[in-house]
């Protein structure tokens, strides 16, 4: 929270804002803010990873959009010849920014690009939490055994605008309102009480605890202090 308002204890001591959130302690190498800059980098990474030989493996989360830049076929064409441990998961929301994948894309499924790579491609529900952790640990292990990547496509749908103040007026408000009935949070909440492993009073217990972590948060950055303006040109590598 503190990066994203931009104050000195921030990941990036407020350099990196909303789009470069970064925490290398954790394995969180970066966002980009170019469409598609993070994919050739996990792919670095996933070499990074093979030639040091401890297991493990990248996961790089990219939108619908981003299947059509150049970067996409670079970083996972190269993925697939050198067997790299790389999960590429595709957060399909139907829309780059405010065009509709229908305007963008031949194909229905995007993973069936995974075709021309020789590697496998997997269509899940992206709202399905379960789903979801089955699909990408069957990936993680697969990697982890020297089988190369997976790319995996999560059908989910982007509520809110791409920005502030975006009024959304390319969307269906049908569409919209039929998407919402598909949120993930209710839906696993009813999967964890129907199993037995959550109650509700426990679910609202988890629901109490994370606002208040969100307030702390946000309390935190608000007290934390801006960068000082001489530290400016501190931690630029390019």
């Amino acid at each position: 929270m503190a990066e994203i308002y931009g104050k000195k204890t921030g990941y990036c001591k407020g350099k990196g804002g909303s789009m470069h959130i970064a925490d290398p302690d954790i394995g969180i190498l970066g966002a980009n803010g170019i469409v598609g800059g993070g994919i050739c980098v996990a792919s670095g990474a996933g070499l990074a990873c093979r030639m040091k030989g401890k297991g493990q493996v990248v996961v790089c989360f990219l939108g619908d959009g981003s299947t059509n830049e150049g970067s996409f076929h670079e970083g996972v064409n190269l993925a697939a010849i050198w067997d790299l441990p790389v999960v590429f998961a595709i957060e399909n929301n139907l829309y780059a920014e405010k065009t509709r994948i229908t305007d963008t894309a031949k194909i229905i499924d995007l993973a069936d690009r995974a075709k021309s790579y020789g590697i496998p491609g997997v269509v899940i529900d992206g709202n399905d939490i379960v789903k979801v952790h089955e699909t990408m640990d069957a990936a993680i292990a697969r990697a982890r055994e020297g089988k190369g990547p997976t790319l995996i496509e999560c059908k989910t749908y982007r509520w809110h605008g791409h920005f502030e103040g975006d009024q959304q007026a390319y969307k269906d408000k049908a569409e919209v309102e039929d998407w919402k009935k598909k949120d993930p949070i209710p839906r696993f909440r009813k999967y964890l009480a129907d199993n037995g492993v959550l109650t509700a009073e426990g679910a609202d217990k988890i629901d109490a605890d994370m606002a208040q972590e969100v307030e702390d948060a946000v309390k935190f950055a608000l007290e934390s202090p801006y960068p000082a303006p001489e530290e400016a040109e501190e931690d630029v590598f390019a």
